[in-house]
């Protein structure tokens, strides 16, 4: 019997690339066809042929409440009755900036866009202007959105569908992005010896999350912090995925640095599509209508996606949160970790705070070339296992896994009975 996301899928197919409109959602790194959504409440989502799943992806990270938090939804209402878009300033867009300046203290001056790719090229574009030079260094295996700079070596979507780069990209653009491993000091220390005062920023994930979970080793972001500053290079921590994700000040909170720029996303717009890019005032003071780097959005600041952020942002300032939920995901990747190897399966799992991702090497991973060893077959067979025992993982090994305030005990207990069993599979 067909079921109703198989008949969404064929017809999806025939009017979109794959059928999906975003490369992930395809489940080729797993295998089968894609589960269609209908609706979310707490840490469950529910598919068009009303099947229920525990969530661990939570819309790629920004429902760190859950889906349809009550709190959220009513100042989601509030916000629909004023109207859904203006093109013109509101007071939420000052609210807003307000409380991200708080949070973190080394953005002075934010704009507000629309997406994490939007935020990541123009914080480039203005490291540039404010530098008088062209090439950037990033990591391999860091995905940092979808824009020509960008897809050298990324992660993400990149690394599941096995490509490299992408067709479409100059190849004169290409060459001015200087590309090492990330974790790796020596690497990063010669790349800033042959390009010597050449580089106009170095932008890093400081947490990866876009090959799976991978932690900085001890000293490499204080490292690569003392390479910039020596050689004037704009440092930008993409905070997309980890800024208030992490910890309410995000990894620059956790690890003590203090980047010249930020690009935020995800969790600032409560699961709406928003994102922003801050820092320094010198920097910033650069970005149109004050200085001459030019960067417009018509729904920039759209009063429905604030609305949302607002109100997530404050529930997140709430005595005892995020020290319940990294003790709520470190019980469930211990956990995880305990089943597999009691069945004979060896992982590495990564955890920081509320992300955490389980790799299927015995292995360390801690850059792109160790996480690419990781056994996507067996990942694959774990992940359609879980999903038929209702748990929602992220479908492919080479993403991040996320934990929310709704998820409970009786979840994490639900859920490591279900890899018990997935575990179990592997070995028949």
């Amino acid at each position: 019997m067909t079921s109703k996301s198989q008949e969404l899928f064929e017809k999806a197919r025939r009017l979109m690339p794959g059928g999906v409109n975003s490369p992930v959602r395809a489940f080729r790194a797993v295998g089968g066809h894609p589960i269609f959504m209908a609706s979310g409440k707490g840490a469950t989502i529910m598919d068009v042929d009303g099947k229920s799943y525990l969530d661990y992806v939570l819309s790629w990270g920004p429902l760190i409440l859950g889906h349809a938090h009550p709190e959220v939804v009513e100042a989601l209402v509030k916000a629909l009755e004023t109207g859904t878009s203006f093109g013109a300033c509101t007071p939420g867009e000052v609210e807003m900036a307000e409380r991200i300046s708080e949070a973190y203290p080394s953005i002075e001056r934010v704009r507000l866009v629309n997406s994490g790719t939007e935020a990541t090229l123009s914080a480039l574009r203005v490291a540039r202007a404010a530098t008088g030079r062209d090439k950037i260094l990033k990591f391999e295996g860091c995905y940092h959105g979808h824009g020509d700079s960008l897809l050298v070596k990324a992660g993400s979507g990149v690394a599941t569908l096995g490509l490299p780069d992408s067709p479409g990209v100059p190849r004169a653009l290409a060459e001015l992005t200087v590309t090492v491993p990330f974790n790796h000091t020596p690497a990063l220390e010669e790349a800033f010896r042959v390009h010597r005062n050449q580089l106009a920023a170095v932008i890093v994930e400081p947490v990866v999350g876009n090959m799976g979970v991978v932690v900085p080793r001890l000293g490499f972001l204080e490292k690569l912090r003392a390479l910039t500053l020596e050689q004037g290079t704009v440092l930008i921590f993409d905070e997309v995925m980890t800024g208030f994700r992490v910890a309410y000040g995000g990894a620059q909170q956790l690890y003590k640095i203090d980047p010249d720029m930020t690009t935020l996303g995800k969790i600032i717009g409560g699961g709406l599509p928003v994102g922003a890019y801050g820092g320094k005032a010198r920097l910033m003071n650069l970005v149109a209508p004050v200085g001459p780097v030019y960067q417009a959005g018509t729904l920039s600041g759209n009063p429905l996606a604030v609305a949302a952020g607002l109100k997530t942002l404050e529930i997140l300032r709430r005595p005892g949160l995020y020290e319940r939920l990294d003790l709520l995901t470190e019980k469930l990747v211990v956990g995880l970790v305990t089943e597999a190897a009691g069945l004979g399966t060896l992982l590495t799992a990564n955890r920081v705070g509320s992300m955490f991702t389980i790799f299927f090497t015995p292995q360390p991973v801690s850059d792109y070339t160790s996480a690419q060893k990781a056994d996507t077959a067996a990942y694959s067979l774990f992940f359609r296992l879980m999903l038929e025992a209702g748990v929602y993982f992220p479908p492919s090994q080479f993403e991040a896994a996320f934990v929310s305030t709704s998820h409970s005990e009786g979840d994490m207990a639900a859920t490591r009975q279900a890899a018990s069993l997935a575990f179990a599979g592997l070995h028949p």
